[in-house]
């Protein structure tokens, strides 16, 4: 799609869901349109690392990080919200680029269990260090912040927030995907040796991308913290399976993939309240059939169908 056509298309799509509470303005309906509009965001992070070859369990520690600092930001430090939003971002970047040069040495299942155990060590952190983080209590009235002298106090001024920044979040990673570093790292993923063997850099550029993944899954964090006003380690309890899960279903091929995957998956477990027992069965369910009859997602699904009328055409 060329520059100009993608950037209509976008600019209606975002117009449409800016919209969005206006016709569904019950707070129950925003709420999910919020936490849908977020997980977008984390999908897209963890999309730039399947992107790479590899599966991150960290991602829900990174949000966690994110979240944590951007709320003790302001309610020990005194920082504005714009600052306190930043720094957790750089903060998960700054724990990415120390841990990444190691980490990123292991590949397959190795990398996988590395990355779950930062990710349960970080979360040991906040169960045990009470003073800073409250421990299994958690942290309670987190300030709402503050942007251009406007409060952002209800779930509406959180959708647009949580919409722009999973709209800068594809923006992002569309870009990165067409540029130069998109088909190194498409190079890297295929044949890292030969890559090498022309000079690249694999592992700087890796470490770059789980930077930039983790930077993503920060911000993530710090609307959630203070569109929730309350945190525990609990919160994050099962984020990294649905983060993996909008990646398979919407297809980690495209940026397109988790935004699509997260619109259907999301809303899902409140569709499923009533048999909230059987929850955990139909999401393994759903991963072992879309494994066997959709192994590239609703996108490559889509492409099938395109491709199918095409050649009829």
């Amino acid at each position: 799609m060329r520059l100009g056509r993608f950037a209509l298309v976008f600019a209606a799509v975002m117009a449409v869901l800016v919209a969005v509470p206006f016709y569904f303005p019950q707070r129950y309906i925003i709420h999910i349109c919020v936490m849908t509009a977020l997980f977008v965001t984390l999908g897209l992070s963890m999309n730039l690392m399947l992107r790479t070859g590899l599966v991150s369990l960290a991602h829900s520690a990174f949000m966690a990080i994110g979240s944590y600092t951007s709320a003790l930001c302001m309610m020990r430090l005194g920082w504005p919200f714009s600052v306190s939003f930043l720094a957790s971002g750089l903060m998960v970047a700054l724990l990415a680029l120390v841990s990444g040069p190691i980490f990123l040495r292991i590949k397959g299942v190795y990398f996988i269990l590395l990355t779950y155990a930062l990710s349960q060590v970080v979360m040991l952190n906040f169960m045990e260090w009470v003073s800073l983080f409250g421990g299994n209590s958690g942290l309670s009235d987190i300030p709402r912040p503050v942007l251009f002298g406007m409060v952002f106090n209800t779930a509406r001024q959180f959708y647009w927030m949580a919409l722009a920044l999973a709209g800068v979040s594809f923006l992002v990673a569309r870009t990165i995907y067409r540029s130069a570093l998109g088909t190194i790292i498409d190079a890297i993923k295929e044949e890292e040796r030969l890559a090498s063997s022309l000079g690249l850099n694999a592992m700087g550029f890796r470490v770059l991308i789980f930077c930039i993944s983790g930077f993503i899954a920060g911000l993530s964090g710090s609307v959630y913290a203070h569109y929730m006003t309350f945190l525990s380690p609990e919160a994050f309890t099962g984020v990294m399976i649905d983060v993996i899960l909008i990646n398979v279903f919407g297809g980690a091929a495209s940026p397109i993939g988790p935004v699509l995957g997260a619109i259907i998956l999301i809303p899902l477990p409140e569709l499923l309240r009533d048999a909230q027992e059987y929850q955990i069965l139909a999401y393994g369910i759903l991963l072992i059939a879309l494994q066997l009859f959709l192994p590239e997602g609703l996108i490559g699904l889509c492409r099938r169908i395109l491709s199918a009328r095409w050649r009829r055409s």
